[in-house]
Order: C-alpha cells, then sequence, then structure tokens
C-alpha cells in the first residue's frame, strides 16, 4: 500500500497538471473570442479576481512600492498576452512569453543582486536565435505586432516575478489578486460599451466564464496547493507542458498551424529555459561548474 506521502505527492502532480492543462487552453478560447483584447481581460480578470477573493477571504495588502509594481507588471503581461494571441499564431504568443525565466535570472543580478552566471548568456543566446526564427516567418505587420508584444509580455511577467521575490513579508496572493483587480478595473469600461453595443453574444458569457474561472482563477488555487508538496524538478517538468498544449489545443479546434521556423524556434526556447531551470535547482551541471547534490523532497 503507498504511503501517505506517497498519495500526497502523486495528488499534487495530478492538481498540477490539470493546472497546466487549464492554463494551456486560454490561446484556444481567446481565438474563439471576438471581444477587444482590452476588454476581454478586463472581464476575464473581474471573475478570476472573485475567485481568488473567495479562496484567500481576508487578503492583506501592504500596498508598498513592490507589491503595487508586481500588480501593474501582472496586469500589463495580461493586456499583452491576449492581444499578441489575436495578432499572431497561439504558438508564437504562449512559446516568446515563455522566456520570462531567462528574463528573470537576467535582471535580477541588478535588481536583486542575484549573481548572473555565465550559463545565463550562453542559455540568453540560444533564446535569441529561437527568437529570431519566429521572426524568420513571412509575417504580416499584425503578426510582427503580436510577436512583439509576446515578447514584451514575458519580460513583464519577469518582473512580476522579481518584485514578487522582493516582498520580504508580502504574499503571492495579494499581488495576483491586485494585478487581476487592476486589470478589471481598466478593462470593464470596455467590456460594458461591448455589452451596450450588443457585441456580447450568449456563446462569449461562456467563454468568459471558462476564461475567468476555469482558466485562470481555480488553476491559481491548485497551483498554490500543489507546489506545496513538489520539488522545483518535477515542477519545472510539468510546466513545461503549457506552452507545448496551447498551440495544440488550438490547431485542433481552430487549424492554426504554426510554420516550421516558429516550430523550430519553439523548441529551442522551451529547451534553453528548461535547461536553464534545471541548471540553477542543481539537476544539472553547467560547463566548468562543479556537481550541487540536490536533496529530494521524498
Amino acid at each position: 500500500m503507498a504511503s501517505i506521502d506517497s498519495l500526497t505527492r502523486r495528488r499534487a502532480v495530478f492538481l498540477l497538471l490539470v493546472c497546466v492543462v487549464l492554463w494551456s487552453t486560454s490561446g484556444l478560447f481567446i481565438k474563439l473570442s471576438t471581444l477587444n483584447p482590452i476588454a476581454l481581460a478586463g472581464a476575464r480578470s473581474t471573475l478570476t479576481a472573485l475567485v481568488l477573493l473567495a479562496y484567500i477571504r481576508r487578503p492583506h495588502f501592504t500596498w508598498s512600492r513592490e507589491q503595487i509594481a508586481g500588480a501593474v507588471c501582472m496586469s500589463a503581461t495580461f493586456f499583452l498576452f491576449i492581444s499578441a494571441t489575436r495578432l499572431t499564431s497561439a504558438a508564437n504568443a504562449i512559446l516568446l512569453q515563455y522566456t520570462a525565466p531567462v528574463w528573470v535570472a537576467l535582471f535580477g543580478g541588478w535588481y536583486l543582486g542575484e549573481r548572473t552566471r555565465r550559463y545565463d548568456w550562453w542559455i540568453m543566446g540560444a533564446i535569441v536565435v529561437g527568437m529570431l526564427l519566429f521572426f524568420g516567418e513571412k509575417l504580416t505587420p499584425q503578426g510582427m505586432a503580436g510577436n512583439i508584444m509576446a515578447i514584451v509580455s514575458g519580460i513583464t511577467m519577469a518582473w512580476m516575478t522579481l518584485f514578487l521575490r522582493k516582498q520580504r513579508n508580502g504574499s503571492a496572493a495579494e499581488t495576483v489578486l491586485l494585478g487581476n483587480a487592476l486589470t478589471a478595473l481598466i478593462g470593464l469600461p470596455f467590456f460594458f460599451v461591448a455589452v451596450a453595443g450588443g457585441a456580447v453574444q450568449p456563446v462569449e458569457w461562456i467563454i468568459l466564464l471558462y476564461l475567468g474561472v476555469l482558466q485562470l482563477g481555480v488553476p491559481f488555487v491548485l497551483y498554490t496547493i500543489a507546489i506545496r508538496q513538489l520539488d522545483a524538478l518535477e515542477t519545472i517538468l510539468i510546466a513545461t507542458l503549457e506552452p507545448i498544449l496551447n498551440p495544440i489545443w488550438v490547431f485542433l479546434v481552430v487549424g492554426e498551424r504554426p510554420g516550421p521556423a516558429a516550430l523550430a524556434g519553439g523548441l529551442i526556447v522551451i529547451g534553453a529555459v528548461t535547461v536553464r531551470a534545471l541548471i540553477a535547482g542543481g539537476y544539472l551541471r553547467a560547463p566548468g561548474t562543479q556537481a550541487v547534490p540536490v536533496s529530494s523532497a521524498d
């Protein structure tokens, strides 16, 4: 019979898998919606904020510079990613945003005083090659703008992470709640205009309910539960499924097919980010460094 610890870890892995699968459906439902990206982001975040408020119950806002800046960066990430998904392919949007962990490593050296290691620059070089492949596709002006927005969304996501790290006694949950509240505040006026103009059909309400509650709100709650029982390696490997699954759902339902250059660039980006995370966690050894023993949570 499996031990209680083993069952707990299996449950955590299952919850994180559900979380990642739900996150990965964002591209599909953003593509299916016809709402203005700002209106869509505002309505989605309104529902997500309600889910988070029900989970947190009594949020404690410090209103520190880092908490406010983290919320602003999260809101910017939402608007940029939804706009990017509309303007370029879902694969381009999610894979270019997935460069965020490397931006964290590079900016963290300046902002947090964390050491930027030699292998970070090699990883960044590989990611630049991957990004260039995305722009090697025959893009329309809209597609080009979408790719740029996706890259910027990766940078804003990175800064959101850095501001969360900077908060000594702050809570990530409150920052996420504040970021969704800010997005709702900005986007809801556009949503109300769309409602008044008759642009919000019954199917749009279904899409919004799914995006706000099941695609973003519930996964956040599952993530906070699952992450306590998993080590870094499990989290990294499972989270890598999101940028892989996202364009697959879009292809299966909408028929949007990424070009060969974008696929090659995506593989480079995913590979580089994963390798960097594994090296940082001590699971792989960077050239010229000593192996670092890693204790297991088992």
